[in-house]
């Protein structure tokens, strides 16, 4: 009884709330999931599905964010960048931020299964379980190749997506994920270079720190143009037209311009400035991923 009350006892308001569930990074991964979707059906996808699944998988991704405020509270708390989170301030303890994640966790798993359906449900807890338990727990102090395993969890959402409309697990699906796994090492990177004194005073081994920034930066420029080379692959194997083609190859020479530039022509905030890239390539690559979709139905 003791403990329900101290759970429920904090200075906690919904931005803090909000700010637990990791909002930018959930809406970035909630696009994917929606592309995934999309592309699943030849047809539009009712709405209905669209909104259930989505705020489905949204809950899921969003109980692994309050675990990993949790669990990082010690290391964020020495970190410029994560100091001023709610658990961190003291805003709200441990068993509160741990139920709101269970109320979303359990919600999630609900929702897909009554609405969308188990397969769905399903992959959405290994995405929980991924980057809650087996990314921020483990892996994320255990090697500097922590993001390049971890980041598999992060990369399932067009895969669910895709299988809350089809059921199934498809080539097509995994290729959406691979595109994803393959982007998250040089998207992170650059932003564990620009913070790498952050990371070296929470001890944290991220590559930058283990591994030192020139070869973290040559990491970057190489999945650069793996990432580049992969994104092309909806095209060859015949997901996508010439549009999403177009799209692709230049949003990559777009992205690979920077991670060579950090490399060979480094400059004051080139980093963060590759990261922020990195973030609006993804963004602009899936939606020229729903753009050639829907041109296809609309001239089929």
């Amino acid at each position: 009884m003791s403990s329900t009350i101290s759970a429920l006892d904090s200075t906690a308001n919904w931005r803090d709330y909000l700010e637990l569930c990791k909002p930018k990074v959930v809406f970035l991964l909630l696009i994917t999931a929606v592309v995934g979707m999309q592309l699943a059906s030849p047809y539009w996808v009712p709405i209905s599905t669209v909104i259930i699944a989505t705020i489905g998988i949204g809950f899921a991704a969003a109980s692994a964010a309050v675990i990993n405020h949790v669990v990082d509270a010690k290391i964020d708390a020495k970190m410029h960048r994560t100091k001023n989170r709610p658990v961190v301030q003291g805003n709200m303890n441990n068993n509160q931020a741990l139920l709101f994640s269970a109320v979303l966790g359990i919600s999630s798993m609900f929702i897909l299964v009554v609405f969308v359906n188990t397969l769905t449900a399903i992959l959405s807890l290994v995405g929980l379980i991924g980057y809650a338990v087996i990314y921020t727990i483990f892996l994320k102090h255990a090697t500097p190749q922590n993001i390049v395993i971890g980041g598999l969890a992060g990369a399932l959402p067009p895969l669910i997506g895709w299988a809350a409309v089809t059921n199934t697990i498809s080539h097509e699906g995994i290729l959406l994920v691979l595109i994803i796994f393959v982007w998250t090492p040089p998207h992170f990177w650059a932003l564990a270079i620009d913070r790498i004194d952050d990371y070296k005073k929470a001890q944290v081994p991220m590559l930058p720190v283990t591994h030192g920034i020139a070869f973290t930066k040559t990491c970057i420029f190489a999945y650069s143009l793996a990432l580049w080379i992969v994104s092309l692959a909806p095209f060859f194997v015949g997901m996508s037209g010439f549009l999403y083609l177009i799209s692709a190859s230049i949003l990559g020479g777009w992205f690979s311009y920077y991670a060579w530039a950090l490399k060979y022509r480094p400059s004051k905030g080139i980093a963060i400035k590759t990261f922020m890239v990195s973030v609006k390539y993804l963004f602009y690559l899936f939606s020229a991923l729903l753009a050639d979709h829907y041109l296809a139905m609309l001239i089929r």
